[in-house]
């Protein structure tokens, strides 16, 4: 049982166990190494490496919760999943394409990614990408989109920019982490695909019929 496991751990970690179990319920995702912008290098995560350590009392006692604790060693990435639909962050419209597109940056990158996982990007890339896919509204985007959506993915340790500065709706440097292949797999793109497709369908009709309706 976790708690005879638990009752066996320091001082130290225990209350390494209730700050990182917090941690978890938080930002969901956890990967193995972080980007360092004053060092300007990739570090290992000790946070990561302290999960690893108590991981499993860290996976018996969120099952216990109800929420499942999974870990790739190949990636490097713990995520931390609720198995009750009404705990989970919905993202908006522009975030999940913006999410959805870092994946596809990913995807066409991963041949040359690093030892770390990780996939070098910026704003400008993500958001012309979506433009190009035709999954912007007007083929535009404002700096609020941008920032919320880019701050909302890094909270959740699915990107990381690479400099000290705050977060920019005109652009930064961005790193993708090997986490995004948690939250959309491999199977999980096509599908996806074919949704925002239907929905760019959806919604040219609704303005073709938009504009018939004013033209009358």
């Amino acid at each position: 049982m976790w708690g005879e496991q638990y009752e066996k751990l320091s001082t130290y970690e225990k209350g390494e166990f209730r700050r990182l179990g917090n941690y978890l319920l938080s930002h969901t995702y956890m990967v193995r190494f972080t980007y360092d912008p004053g060092e300007e290098t990739t570090l290992p995560n000790a946070d990561y490496n302290m999960v690893m350590r108590l991981f499993d009392i860290f996976r018996d006692y969120f099952e216990v919760t109800g929420w499942k604790l999974t870990k790739d060693d190949t990636y490097g990435v713990v995520a931390l999943i609720s198995e009750y639909k009404h705990n989970r962050f919905r993202l908006d419209r522009f975030t999940t394409l913006f999410l959805y597109v870092c994946r596809l940056i990913y995807e066409e990158n991963r041949e040359n990614e690093n030892s770390y996982h990780v996939v070098k990007t910026d704003t400008a890339s993500v958001v012309e990408k979506m433009k190009t896919l035709g999954l912007l509204k007007g083929g535009k985007s404002n700096q609020k989109e941008r920032l919320d959506a880019q701050s909302a993915l890094a909270h959740f340790n699915i990107i990381q920019k690479m400099t000290s500065f705050p977060w920019s709706g005109d652009g930064n440097d961005i790193l993708i982490l090997p986490s995004i292949l948690t939250i959309i797999s491999n199977q999980s793109i096509n599908a996806m695909k074919a949704e925002l497709d239907e929905m760019k369908l959806t919604e040219d009709n609704r303005d073709e019929t938009a504009e018939k309706t004013a033209a009358d």
